[in-house]
């Protein structure tokens, strides 16, 4: 394994804090792509990614996850200005394992490629709801879907905090 991926999964932090720049395109195409190689259950490639960079849509999908969370008015996408929703096809018996190695391989490309990001849970409620589906609709995804999460990106406000100590017993070796 390189050594850059691994130095990637043992730096990479949540941010819950970002600078309102833009993320170019560039950088948005290449962590949907890391994305799309996460491995899933039989190779069926269950998942889909929405890349959202448009802000009318990005709040929209924040003021969705703050009323769910039952705080609204806050953004609980923590002010980044790009969102990668991960749903899966509910007909695969894998649809949650294959979204959420999606959304880890996209974690870690944020991180190598030196942007901050963090997993925001409730993707599966919002979806549920009307205004989920008519975003689904207007892009033409017709299934059965499960949000399995929200990927936030963008730059740091602030540079990420060492990682907390490792807890005792996480690993067993059988030799």
């Amino acid at each position: 394994m390189s050594d850059d991926v691994i130095k990637a999964m043992l730096e990479r932090r949540s941010v819950r804090s970002f600078r309102p720049d833009a993320v170019p395109e560039e950088l948005i195409s290449a962590i949907a792509e890391a994305g799309t190689y996460a491995p899933t259950g039989m190779g069926k490639q269950s998942p889909v990614i929405i890349a959202v960079t448009d802000r009318k849509v990005r709040d929209q999908l924040s003021a969705l996850n703050a009323e769910i969370v039952g705080r609204p008015g806050t953004d609980p996408f923590y002010g980044a200005p790009a969102v990668f929703v991960v749903l899966a096809d509910k007909s695969v018996p894998t649809h949650v394992y294959d979204g959420s190695l999606v959304m880890g391989n996209m974690l870690l490309a944020a991180s190598a490629l030196g942007l901050g990001a963090c997993w925001i849970h409730r993707a599966k409620e919002t979806f549920e709801r009307e205004e989920g589906r008519e975003i689904l609709n207007r892009l033409g995804i017709s299934g059965d879907y499960e949000g399995i999460g929200n990927c936030v990106v963008g730059y740091p406000a602030e540079p990420p905090k060492p990682a907390a100590p490792r807890k005792e017993n996480y690993v067993y070796y059988l030799k």
